[in-house]
């Protein structure tokens, strides 16, 4: 069924087929490039109208944005994929110097070999770019006073009455400043690309007004959940958050946000609906109390995490209520940052009104 229907790659607006074929995985060696299954992404190498070449005295040029941290993986192992990606089209692939951000520049004789080597590099890049930990995420702040305050409340009689419980100790507990639903997680890897998705942000404007008919929408957050078929061993606990008024607003808001950063080519879409939760414990934050973690039910690294018995938790505090407040703005938000009020620093905010 992959040979059938292969995945569908969303590069800069453009559609590209994957194929299934074998990869090919070098080792990483001191001071040389690793480069791990060019050949494991395909594309038909087909004109694409949204591209346009542009003509030279000896053939044909093109410039690509790329960020420089994916320059090796366009050079590959002493210049391996580089080399091979020039044989193959016939077309001379410049890049930057190691650090310096600019663009590569692909010339050619022919427009269908610098549009094949284009291709080429553009499904190499977004391949490696899945592979690189996320560095933005849309988010919605949950950290209001009131809801901080009975947060704070809730950790407190948590620790008094169930810390006996396996694996429950405050070092799972969110930073209560940080509060927040996450929408969508990207890769950002370069200023210009904080750039195009604040644009992105902006563009999203009129219809998340138009949802919240630009007014601030009202959330209750009350209640919590686990994020595994086990409350005995949880990785994952979270507040459940819904508008006052029973709408879906909230929801429908969250999930054309991601339709649209994804069709931008700037997220991944991961699942047919956001995940609205509020997390409030994670496994994570025992070795790192700055993590992030995505939004998914699924367990992340395992064998790293010391998951805990909620069972307890879940009968004494299910209900729990953490207060109700005004939502007035989305946040591209940075991972690993503070910003003066304890939040994530923003690196582009849209308001509801």
């Amino acid at each position: 069924m992959e040979v059938l229907r292969p995945a569908l790659l969303n590069i800069n607006g453009r559609i590209y087929r994957k194929n299934a074929t074998k990869e090919h995985v070098y080792q990483d060696e001191e001071d040389e490039f690793s480069y791990s299954g060019a050949d494991g992404v395909q594309c038909a190498d087909e004109p694409c109208d949204t591209v346009h070449l542009e003509e030279t005295e000896k053939g044909f040029r093109y410039a690509i944005d790329v960020p420089s941290v994916l320059y090796k993986y366009i050079i590959g192992k002493k210049g391996e994929t580089k080399k091979r990606m020039e044989s193959e089209t016939r077309t001379t692939i410049t890049i930057p110097r190691l650090g310096e951000e600019g663009q590569i520049v692909i010339t050619g004789q022919q427009g269908s070999a610098v549009m094949s080597a284009v291709t080429r590099i553009e499904v190499l890049m977004e391949g490696f770019r899945r592979k690189q930990p996320f560095t933005h995420f849309l988010s919605f702040a949950l950290n209001h006073p009131e809801v901080q305050e009975r947060f704070l409340k809730f950790k407190e009689q948590v620790l008094d009455q169930r810390s006996q419980d396996h694996g429950v100790d405050s070092s799972i507990f969110q930073n209560p400043t940080k509060l927040h639903l996450t929408v969508g997680t990207l890769t950002l890897l370069s200023d210009l690309e904080v750039t195009k998705a604040c644009k992105v942000l902006q563009q999203c404007q009129d219809f998340v007004r138009g949802i919240t008919g630009e007014k601030p929408l009202l959330l209750e957050v009350s209640g919590i959940e686990y994020m595994n078929d086990d409350p005995a061993m949880v990785d994952v606990l979270y507040a459940k958050v819904q508008p006052k008024d029973g709408s879906d607003k909230l929801q429908m808001m969250a999930d054309r946000l991601v339709e649209h950063f994804v069709s931008s080519g700037l997220m991944a879409r991961e699942w047919d609906r956001v995940k609205l939760h509020g997390t409030i414990m994670n496994t994570l934050f025992r070795k790192d109390p700055s993590e992030e973690d995505k939004a998914t039910t699924k367990r992340l690294n395992t064998k790293d995490r010391e998951a805990f018995d909620a069972r307890n938790i879940l009968r004494m505090f299910g209900t729990y209520h953490f207060g109700e407040f005004e939502l007035n703005a989305v946040h591209l938000s940075q991972r690993y940052s503070t910003d003066c009020t304890g939040f994530y620093t923003s690196s582009g905010t849209i308001t509801f009104s």
